[in-house]
């Protein structure tokens, strides 16, 4: 109780130390240790980071504790989580394809060769990628079929550290194309280097419990910034699209700076109530291709794909701030379910969590089907998840499928665990898993079929 007292008494030092000193690791490293002249000595420093990632959700959660505000909710956090899981399991199955046309116009076109060992092009590189970022963000905001992958960055009702994580799966691939004028001029290694940077700097910014970092606002981007950004205020709309430095949005006119006295509402402006990760990743391309299908003439069904998502005809391209929603309140969304219930959906996405880490460690060696077949697992067992968290009336049906079928290939085929030392313990904690909603979907449907009777 002593430590957590002293948390609490000194929580503006613990954040400044955890939260400003991540973003220091990410961008005022010695640029000498991070130097590379190939892509193939690049690390996987976003894998690297996550011993940070945990870390500071944990401080950001003890402050919120103290400060008597809401704590990370499960189903919210777990949504998250998942989303990030997508997003790595899609790069394992590109394995570092989304660089080739990057690799290739540098190899072929680049204009100048930078000494790829030099300090000033270390930073020349830092800024380009940032430069671009901004661009990127902005067109996400601003491009409607882009948006639709965006969004789900968006989705979350809540702000904190693990909203950083919540990202589409096709982003980044979309995304890379904005970042190819770079290779006329900075090599593949300095550009995957920062990238990985610049994506790190961001999570540090999306959490309410650091209020202000003074005059470095007028430079850097901070969670006072990025609040504004993720808000579904009208005031908040479309502004602040800056990765690590907010300067860009001064220049090009897209600033806004938080409101003292009015409360951000996070979120979409029109919010889809699910805990499930794949419907969110998918529900707002269906809705593109159909505002696209309900316009009269082609040019129009271009615009509903190309121009912003509050586009209609006879409007400007990004639509007319008058006929924008104005969200000023809200309730989140939340379903009740058995804390006995929240308890085992946590164990197994723990357990989901550590085979993705045995994936990521050895999917370089893994034929390419049995990566596939294992990124499809983990989609469906993160899905599912979300389902039950939804409390969905399948959801149950689901589970005991997903159980069954893995205590089948544990049995079968012992060889394809990705956590092999632990094969008896995993299989029984599924067979109990299965046995329990096998009996639960037999109550449902004895009250179902009781219920259909009266």
């Amino acid at each position: 109780m002593a430590l957590l007292n002293s948390v609490h008494d000194n929580y503006s030092t613990i954040v400044e130390t955890n939260l400003k000193g991540f973003g220091q690791f990410i961008y005022f490293v010695d640029p000498n240790k991070y130097h590379f002249k190939s892509t193939y000595h690049v690390p996987e420093i976003f894998q690297q980071a996550w011993p940070y990632f945990l870390t500071l959700v944990l401080v950001e959660n003890i402050i919120r504790y103290f400060e008597k505000r809401s704590t990370v909710r499960v189903n919210d956090t777990i949504t998250s989580f998942s989303h990030g899981l997508f997003q790595e399991c899609f790069r394992l199955l590109l394995r570092g394809s989304e660089s080739a046309l990057y690799i290739y116009i540098y190899d072929k076109y680049r204009l100048v060769d930078l000494p790829w060992e030099s300090t000033l092009t270390w930073y020349v590189a830092a800024l380009a990628v940032d430069f671009c970022y901004y661009w990127v963000h902005r067109c996400c905001h601003e491009v409607h079929i882009l948006w639709a992958q965006h969004q789900v960055h968006h989705s979350s009702e809540d702000f904190n550290l693990t909203v950083g994580l919540r990202q589409s799966f096709l982003q980044n691939a979309l995304g890379s194309f904005f970042y190819l004028p770079m290779a006329f001029f900075i090599s593949p290694a300095l550009y995957l280097t920062h990238h990985q940077f610049n994506l790190l700097f961001q999570f540090w910014v999306h959490t309410e419990v650091i209020k202000s970092i003074g005059p470095l606002e007028y430079i850097f981007n901070c969670p006072k910034h990025h609040r504004v950004h993720h808000g579904s205020n009208v005031y908040c709309l479309d502004k602040n699209y800056g990765g690590v430095l907010i300067i860009w949005d001064r220049i090009f006119g897209t600033f806004a700076e938080e409101q003292d006295g009015v409360q951000i509402v996070y979120g979409l402006v029109v919010q889809q109530p699910s805990f499930n990760p794949l419907f969110l990743q998918y529900f707002y391309t269906q809705y593109v291709f159909e505002k696209a299908q309900s316009m009269e003439n082609w040019k129009h069904k271009l615009a509903a794909i190309f121009w912003g998502p509050s586009w209609e005809p006879g409007k400007p391209r990004l639509g007319c701030d008058a006929d924008k929603i104005d969200v000023t309140s809200r309730t989140k969304y939340d379903v009740k379910i058995p804390q006995w219930c929240n308890v085992y959906l946590v164990c197994h996405f723990v357990i989901i969590v550590l085979e993705f880490q045995e994936l990521a460690s050895r999917h370089t060696s893994l034929n390419s089907i049995v990566v596939l077949g294992f990124v499809l697992y983990i989609i469906l067992s993160l899905t599912i998840i979300g389902m039950l968290f939804d409390n969905h009336p399948y959801a149950g049906i689901l589970e005991f499928i997903r159980c069954i079928t893995i205590v089948i290939i544990m049995q079968r085929k012992p060889e394809l665990s990705l956590i092999g030392d632990f094969i008896p313990v995993i299989q029984s904690f599924f067979i109990l898993s299965s046995l329990f909603w096998a009996l639960h979907t037999f109550k449902i449907i004895q009250i179902h079929n009781k219920c259909k009777a009266l």
